[in-house]
C-alpha cells in the first residue's frame, strides 16, 4: 500500500489505537492521527503493517475544551489621606 496524506489507515499490530488519518508523510516516516487521540510516527520499515481502512471508520478526536482563567474580583483600594503640608 502506498501511504499518502489524507489516507485513512488503521494498524494491524495494534486495533485498539482504532483507524488513523495519515497527516504527513517523509522518506522515513508517516504522522498518523488516530481516533484515540494520539498522533504517532511509524518508520517507513513498517509501513506494510498498516492497511486501508474505509474513511467513514475515522474518528477524529474531540476538541479540547477551551481553557478559561478565572478572573480576580476587583477589590476596592482605600485612598489613604495625604499627609499633612507644613506651612
Amino acid at each position: 500500500m502506498t501511504i499518502k496524506a489524507g489516507n485513512i489507515v488503521s494498524h494491524s499490530g495494534a486495533l485498539e489505537w482504532g483507524a488513523g488519518k495519515v497527516l504527513e508523510v517523509s522518506a522515513s516516516m508517516a504522522t498518523i492521527q488516530f481516533s484515540d487521540g494520539k498522533s504517532r510516527k511509524i518508520a517507513a520499515s513498517h509501513f506494510t503493517i498498516l492497511q486501508p481502512t474505509a474513511a467513514n471508520s475515522y474518528v477524529p478526536p474531540p476538541e479540547p475544551a477551551p481553557v478559561v482563567k478565572a478572573s480576580r474580583a476587583k477589590t476596592a483600594r482605600k485612598k489613604l489621606p495625604l499627609p499633612a503640608k507644613d506651612a
